[in-house]
């Protein structure tokens, strides 16, 4: 090979490089904070209140009790539990296009849950996805947020888990189809996706700023749920917070987008939302959000709740062009107006199940929780919680007058509820959906235990 052909390999081989680097770093993105343009300093270097660690009420807790604050800011119990079963034992299943992931046994069992876990492997499986055992962990487990998570909050979750009376169970076996049952390739992922750093506080913001950045990036995850997914199943923050689904429900846009985020919504809006699950106007959490707010954000201090908004109200608005820009006013009181009067099925649906409780103007005489009026859902043409709240119902616990939905899912048909779904968001909603039978039987694959 002549010189002259083995320059021109070598310039071929390195503009490959570059491409395939710029390419890597494209799929990358930013990071969750890269929006605010403030650099970011070790917490060492950080002058103002810490950021991290429990509200200034705890601060003399003991350390099991300053963990049980964090543990439930980070929302563990919910994913480490199953339908029915024992608190943090596991089996919670995660349903994925190719196949089911179970939660593990997180109570201190010795043979089946973390009891023999050191603090070093614990911080290693909470922030780098790391096992005791050295096996990789999927990224349904949270590592790339909780790698935000202080060493000290995160040993302080562990003193509070290793509290707990041991439960000994062993979770259902996955059922990860190939290649995706290959642990040992989530290295790679990990090296790409995962920054493997504690939180940065940035000086420019202030310190509640900084309070709620740390609670939404590190402890509570927001991102997990509202950020959208890239090819490779890591997010996606140049869209950061502009939703996603997850496990069979839609994550609604939470930037600060006034017309389909939160940006038009009051401070007290989003307060009540994240407190209670409910705001005026706005709607009413079901779901996955709904279990987020009883067991997590509805039991944080009003304070850091307060940070949150401050922080949400930073993150770049980005519009989500499938939702409506305007949500429908009330509908008719009657029956016979409003909706799609061709959709009989649907109609009838309503009338026997829903009116009585929901009402036909979409305003319940019952309580704030079940009214229509305003909902995102309701507004939203693809219907996906809609169909999936008629399916599993509500659970909600707290607070007292929320009352809770019963499902309807071994009632009805897919038909039915897809109908029911269509009728609810012409009549209730800016347009109506088209939901189908077969969408209906996927909802119920993804959300079902």
């Amino acid at each position: 090979m002549s010189r002259k052909s083995r320059r021109i390999l070598l310039g071929l081989a390195g503009v490959a490089v570059i491409v395939v680097v710029a390419g890597i770093l494209i799929l990358r993105g930013p990071g969750p904070m890269t929006f605010a343009a403030g650099a970011k300093v070790a917490l060492a270097d950080y002058r103002a209140a810490d950021p991290t660690g429990v509200p200034p009420a705890l601060a003399k807790a003991s350390l099991v009790e300053r963990g049980e604050y964090l543990a439930r800011a980070a929302d563990c119990m919910v994913c480490h539990t199953a339908p029915g079963g024992k608190e943090y034992a596991g089996g919670f299943a995660f349903k994925l296009p190719f196949g089911t992931l179970y939660s593990t046994n997180i109570t201190p069992d010795r043979e089946t849950g973390i009891g023999d876990y050191t603090d070093q492997q614990f911080l290693d499986a909470l922030h780098r996805g790391v096992r005791r055992d050295g096996a990789r962990l999927y990224p349904a487990m949270p590592f790339t947020s909780y790698t935000y998570i202080t060493d000290a909050d995160a040993l302080a979750i562990k003193a509070y888990l290793f509290s707990l009376p041991p439960v000994r169970a062993t979770p259902p076996r996955n059922t990860l189809a190939f290649p995706f049952d290959q642990r040992w390739a989530m290295t790679f992922w990990s090296v790409l996706f995962n920054s493997d750093e504690r939180f940065r506080p940035d000086p420019a913001q202030s310190p509640e700023w900084n309070r709620g950045a740390y609670l939404a990036e590190a402890l509570a995850h927001c991102g997990e749920c509202h950020t959208p997914r890239n090819p490779a199943f890591a997010l996606d923050n140049y869209d950061k917070f502009a939703g996603a689904v997850t496990a069979g429900w839609r994550a609604y846009n939470i930037t600060s987008d006034k017309a389909t985020g939160v940006g038009a919504w009051s401070d007290d809006d989003l307060v009540s939302y994240l407190t209670r699950g409910h705001a005026p106007g706005h709607g009413t959490a079901s779901g996955p959000m709904g279990e987020a707010v009883d067991h997590s954000l509805g039991r944080l201090v009003p304070e850091d709740i307060r940070a949150l908004v401050v922080y949400l109200r930073s993150v770049p608005p980005v519009a989500s062009p499938d939702l409506p820009a305007t949500l429908a006013p009330p509908a008719p009181a009657s029956y016979r107006q409003g909706g799609n009067l061709a959709d009989i099925r649907g109609r009838r649906v309503f009338e026997g199940a829903c009116a009585s409780c929901h009402s036909w103007t979409g305003q319940s005489p019952l309580t704030p929780f079940a009214t229509l009026t305003g909902a995102r859902a309701g507004n939203d043409s693809s219907a996906i919680n809609v169909a999936q709240i008629v399916i599993s119902g509500t659970r909600r616990h707290t607070p007292a007058d929320a009352l809770s939905m019963p499902a309807f899912g071994n009632i009805y048909s897919d038909v039915e509820i897809a109908a029911v779904a269509n009728y609810v968001t012409a009549r209730f909603g800016s347009k109506g959906s088209a939901i189908t039978a077969d969408d209906v039987a996927a909802l119920r694959k993804q959300g079902s235990q």
